[in-house]
């Protein structure tokens, strides 16, 4: 089976990633999303843990969390419809949420329930890395699970540096100090001289991507774009999931792309 990493790598630079929230808009739809982005031009996925308070997460995603938790969106939840489906995506799908969700669940069995979904990748943000590898890693690496780790234009090339060490998929770069969703122009300068080192990971830019603009000059720069916010508002406005996803991904992703 082909890792996360090397799929990435195999395309040339065109990768596209998109972030939806569990349980929403509607409970079931974590399941029904996933199946139709299986079949668009999207690389791989990311799907959301809702959680009361994040952080990081600009306010179209905060929204969607805090309509996913009215609707009884769980952890646990969110396990059961992974696995329910998991033999039908062949897509890589990643989870990614808060710390507190991972603790309340316990961690040797959020790393076990994500092995039993089909989920080898997890982004927690709030997750320190001496943490990460004192507490969590031997669960991690008995589920085959890894994580993968953010960084903004601003991070020390030694931190970098660790990062890309103990990553095995690819490394977040926020396009520059802002949250999900907001208009913040991409620090060019910096992510250049990001990628320009030598990183055994690929390097996919996330934030504030919103538009086939914005995709294609994170392809210009790195390895792709994960684009969240503005997918939410286009299923939050969709009468018909199964026709207005795969037209949202073709006028991001078209065949015709950058190659490096």
């Amino acid at each position: 089976m082909r890792t996360l990493q090397k799929a990435i790598r195999e395309n040339n630079h065109n990768n596209l990633s998109v972030f939806f929230t569990a349980g929403f808009p509607r409970i079931d739809s974590t399941g029904e999303i996933l199946s139709i982005l299986n079949d668009t031009e999207v690389n791989f996925i990311e799907i959301g843990i809702p959680f009361s308070d994040p952080l990081a997460d600009g306010p179209v995603i905060q929204h969607s969390s805090t309509v996913a938790l009215h609707n009884g969106m769980t952890l646990e939840l969110l396990f059961s419809q992974l696995k329910a489906v998991k033999g039908k995506i062949t897509k890589p799908y990643l989870l990614m949420g808060y710390l507190n969700s991972l603790l309340a669940m316990g961690i040797e069995a959020f790393y076990s329930k994500c092995f039993e979904s089909g989920v080898r990748h997890i982004i927690i943000p709030d997750l320190p890395i001496k943490e990460y590898l004192k507490e969590h890693k031997p669960f991690a690496d008995k589920s085959g699970v890894s994580p993968v780790f953010l960084i903004t234009p601003s991070t020390s090339e030694k931190r970098i540096h660790e990062i890309d060490g103990i990553s095995n998929a690819f490394i977040y770069l926020v396009s520059g100090n802002t949250t999900t969703g907001n208009q913040s122009e991409m620090q060019t300068g910096s992510i250049i001289n990001i990628t320009a080192m030598k990183l055994k990971n690929p390097v996919i830019i996330g934030f504030g991507i919103n538009s086939r603009v914005d995709y294609l000059q994170a392809c210009a720069l790195a390895d792709g774009a994960i684009i969240g916010s503005a997918f939410i508002s286009n299923i939050s406005q969709s009468k018909n999931l199964k026709s207005d996803i795969p037209q949202f991904i073709n006028k991001i992703k078209t065949i015709n792309l950058i190659g490096k």
